[in-house]
């Protein structure tokens, strides 16, 4: 996403974001939290969570996906202004460039090429989570239907 953005517009972002390191097990955000600001990931891994087992009690988080070095993390939240639809955390020492949502926002507005590029990452997030809920539904289908 960097690679496309001119001189001018790399030292705004420079300006207006910060890099941020979190520890292995640091939640970035939480499911429902407001969103305020895109991740884009330098170095690390972090994880999205869910949480499918839960009781009147407790809830049991368990890891659906993966993300890693250049992965955007935030920004569909931040596009449709809506809380987040999941919760991050780092699965190891994760470095990762924090921007504002409004200048995200802006960026996609004023460069077509980031635009697109945010675009495909998105359609692919979306297929992922397509593929990924097909596997969960199977596995569901498996233990009720009593298969092995």
């Amino acid at each position: 996403m960097l690679s496309k953005l001119d001189d001018s517009k790399l030292k705004l972002l420079a300006f207006t974001s910060r890099l941020v390191e979190y520890r292995a097990g640091d939640y970035l955000f939480y499911k429902d939290d407001p969103a305020d600001d895109v991740y884009l990931i330098m170095q690390g891994e972090a994880e999205v969570m869910a949480k499918p087992d839960c009781d009147e009690e407790s809830c049991t988080e368990k890891v659906v996906l993966t993300r890693t070095s250049g992965d955007l993390i935030g920004e569909m939240a931040v596009i449709s202004k809506q809380g987040r639809s999941a919760a991050i955390r780092a699965r190891d020492g994760l470095k990762v460039l924090r921007i504002e949502g409004d200048m995200f926002v802006k960026l996609l507005t004023s460069n077509s090429d980031v635009a697109l590029d945010v675009m495909r990452q998105l359609s692919d997030k979306l297929a992922e989570a397509q593929e990924t809920n097909n596997l969960l539904q199977r596995q569901l289908s498996t233990q009720v239907c009593g298969g092995p």
